[in-house]
């Protein structure tokens, strides 16, 4: 039972779309790239982008503690 089984190409890009918008409400990527991106090359992308913003949460966390500790 995997959550892949339901992702489409424009579901991917979507979410690939959120995670580099940074609030903003525009589209960041034009659609029509998704002819030149298999399912494969959007899922890797994906993961790629969720590990950055991870590792740059918890780098906004350190920084963050350095305040409250400071209080």
């Amino acid at each position: 039972m995997s959550h892949h089984d339901n992702e489409t190409p424009e579901s991917l890009l979507k979410e690939i779309e959120g995670l580099i918008s940074y609030g903003r409400s525009e589209p960041t990527i034009d659609p029509t790239l998704l002819k030149y991106l298999d399912i494969d090359t959007l899922r890797s992308i994906r993961a790629g982008l969720l590990e950055k913003v991870g590792k740059l949460s918890e780098e906004d966390k350190e920084w963050l503690m350095q305040f409250r500790s400071g209080q």
